[in-house]
């Protein structure tokens, strides 16, 4: 069973989603709603293809159009992220209620590697004050190569997708 906070985030994110559609006269239809929740269920970043097969696999009837019409819909409205970590491909993560971070990632495997350092919204308050900005959003990505090639090696042979690691992993 789901953690109860995590309920409540899912229904917000669906209720700010309505709200968001009704104003654009958007369709309300299940299928949007389905997607949105299969979203903020997973774990880390994710493409519009996994979330098509893991609403597939529960036998969830949704088309691959919908999925990506969604996406770019959730993008718009704020509650994903799309990021691109160096390859032609568009990884997304859900962006409501999570915390900022930023991504390391590893130009040999693909590993990415989220990171959060209080540092950077400091740099970032200074930045508006020196220029007279105002920032909305800020991604940063750092490219460059695992110090541990053996699990960089192994991560490359076995074609695992991006996947998030923590320091202690």
């Amino acid at each position: 069973m789901a953690h109860p906070a995590h309920e409540e985030t899912i229904q917000l994110v669906k209720e700010i989603f309505r709200t968001y559609l009704k104003e654009r006269n958007q369709r309300q239809t299940p299928e949007r709603f389905m997607v949105l929740e299969e979203i903020y269920r997973s774990e880390g970043h994710f493409d519009a293809d996994d979330i098509f097969f893991n609403m597939k696999q529960t036998g969830t009837r949704v088309s691959r159009a919908t999925v990506y019409n969604t996406l770019d819909l959730l993008i718009e409205c704020g509650l994903v992220q799309r990021q691109q970590f160096g390859k032609n491909q568009y990884y997304y993560e859900r962006s409501y209620a999570y915390q900022q971070h930023d991504h390391m990632i590893c130009k040999e495997c693909g590993v990415v590697i989220e990171f959060c350092d209080p540092r950077i919204l400091e740099i970032q308050k200074m930045m508006e004050k020196i220029y007279d900005f105002n920032i909305e959003a800020h991604s940063l990505h750092l490219f460059g190569t695992c110090n541990n090639t053996e699990e960089c090696n192994r991560r490359k042979e076995t074609g695992d997708k991006i996947k998030s690691l923590t320091p202690q992993e």
